[in-house]
């Protein structure tokens, strides 16, 4: 007899490739950090802001989210909230972890990007030596900002090129087509830049296959969309493009109206390589193992469901092989040690 989802979920070997570090900001961190900082919150108490924690769709959602984000102003602020979600990784029996940060967010406000990355950087590399959580570190680009800002974060990136892996394309995605950063994933591309980016969440199903020829993108962030045109589904399947599906976030934006609507299911069946993440969690109301039981719950997701998941999760990474077949072959001996429960 299997065990609950919950104790099965929770032990899981896995890998969080869709995570917004400025998106894991709880109202207990954000209160904390405007008290060190001397900023005025629109909230009386923590329980006014956890409440204000709601919102119709992306756009409003996103309001929220930026204002959040004036708490952030020092170093010891960014490694304060990066280790926050990592001590809950590692709770979660999180391996590895791909973050995303908003550069533009913070430079827009004034805050160095030097100050933004480093307490970033800090804090995945103490979560390497002390959680054993390995990282590649993914910086975004706003699409609802000027192309500009986005060339002079990939100019201001050229100082750190080596503790970041990648570049993303999140934000506000209806309205801000793939086609109009181009040039901005040609020259980070030159740099050595690794390339993924959102679509297919909002956007139309063309949005993916725009990601994929004009801006390089080797994985899909969301691409929930695809279902929409079976020759996008065929595309990704023929070049095993990943996508990092993320539930919870879908369902409180509305991108589907109930858990038991989401196409996840129809996603694995058709053969494609999907990973289950948790967006941002602080606001979407679900960690890593809640969007893994949630869909377990609501889609009928059996333990072996769960474990290929986990599995593409390590596959779909940018791991290096010996730490990836090291971790695959950690969620084998823990399929197998439930056996024997």
């Amino acid at each position: 007899m299997e065990t609950r989802h919950d104790d099965f979920a929770l032990g899981l070997p896995k890998a969080e490739l869709h995570l917004h570090l400025e998106g894991t900001l709880e109202p207990s961190l954000m209160f904390g950090l405007a008290e060190r900082n001397g900023v005025r919150l629109p909230y009386d108490s923590i329980d006014q802001a956890r409440a204000a924690y709601d919102f119709n769709d992306l756009q409003s959602f996103l309001g929220l989210y930026y204002a959040g984000c004036a708490v952030l102003i020092t170093e010891q602020d960014f490694y304060d909230l990066t280790w926050a979600y990592l001590s809950r990784a590692a709770q979660e029996n999180i391996r590895h972890v791909e973050p995303f940060f908003d550069p533009q967010t913070h430079t827009s406000r004034g805050i160095a990007f030097g100050t933004v990355i480093a307490g970033i950087l800090h804090a995945l590399e103490d979560g390497e030596a002390l959680l054993g959580i390995s990282w590649r570190l993914i910086m975004c680009f706003l699409r609802d900002m000027p192309v500009q800002s986005a060339l002079d974060t990939l100019e201001t990136s050229r100082l750190y090129r080596s503790k970041i892996a990648g570049v993303g394309l999140d934000s506000a995605e209806v309205g801000y087509p793939p086609a109009l950063f181009c040039g901005v994933f040609q020259m980070a591309a030159e740099m050595g830049y690794r390339r993924v980016a959102h679509a297919g969440e909002e956007g139309p199903a063309t949005y993916i296959t725009d990601a994929l020829d004009l801006l390089g993108a080797e994985r899909i962030d969301h691409g929930v969309r695809c279902l929409d045109d079976p020759s996008v589904v065929d595309r990704l399947i023929r070049n095993r493009i990943p996508l990092t599906v993320c539930p919870l976030s879908n369902v409180r934006l509305h991108v589907v109206d109930r858990a038991e609507d989401h196409p996840l299911r129809r996603l694995m069946d058709a053969g494609l390589i999907v990973t289950i993440n948790s967006d941002d969690p602080a606001y979407f109301g679900g960690y890593l193992t809640e969007n893994y039981t949630t869909m377990a719950d609501a889609l009928g997701l059996s333990h072996k469901d769960l474990a290929d998941l986990a599995r593409a999760s390590f596959a779909a990474s940018w791991l290096a092989p010996e730490r990836m077949n090291m971790l695959l072959a950690e969620v084998d001996a823990y399929v197998e040690a439930y056996r024997h429960l």
